[in-house]
């Protein structure tokens, strides 16, 4: 059986799905620098489509750093603590990012595995990505990765990313994230 906690342009949190930019209230915002955060309708200013037509929102950047971030509570979404410890069940994290056409962004991730003290059991933390129009498309790109074999002890997994534009430009011209997911296979 594979239970989902899973996030449609918005929150992680499984079964409640994001349309508008209300749902930052999902969100613990640790960095919302510039013009803030904001929602956008897709297709995108200065942009590309998302391959997937049911996800319909993107949330975007300003000129400065601005970061997102969810703690997913295992046991407040239903799984048995017994079972995460002795399955150790794979999760599987993945997020989607891209730059308008005519400006660059950074995009950053960090996705943390924790335990009933937020003690850190594992990270994963690519580097940071420059986007930059001058030498690449700037479309949707996907990012994943599954945890496995972390020991006992997962209750909580922190989400966070986020990013800003290259250029400094007043508004929201930094990167854009939607579709992102965490699954636990259980």
């Amino acid at each position: 059986m594979i239970r989902a906690v899973k996030c449609t342009s918005g929150t992680l949190i499984s079964g409640k799905l994001v349309s508008s930019s209300e749902d930052l209230e999902h969100w613990e915002l640790t960095e919302n620098g510039g013009d803030q955060w904001r929602t956008e309708d897709m297709p995108e200013d200065c942009g590309h489509t998302f391959n997937d037509e049911s996800i319909t929102k993107y949330f975007c950047t300003s000129f400065e750093l601005c970061m997102k971030r969810q703690v997913i509570d295992l046991l407040a979404e239903g799984y048995d603590p017994e079972n995460l410890d002795i399955a150790q069940p794979a999760v599987n994290v993945e997020d989607w990012f891209c730059s308008r056409a005519d400006c660059g962004c950074i995009y950053m991730l960090t996705v943390t595995l924790l335990d009933e003290n937020l003690e850190v059991i594992e990270e994963f933390k690519p580097d940071e990505v420059t986007l930059d129009p001058d030498s690449d498309d700037c479309s949707w790109k996907q990012v994943s990765h599954t945890f496995t074999d972390y020991g006992p002890g997962l209750r909580f997994i922190s989400f966070a990313h986020g990013g800003q534009d290259t250029k400094y430009w007043k508004g929201w011209f930094g990167v854009r994230v939607t579709g992102s997911s965490v699954t636990v296979d259980l």
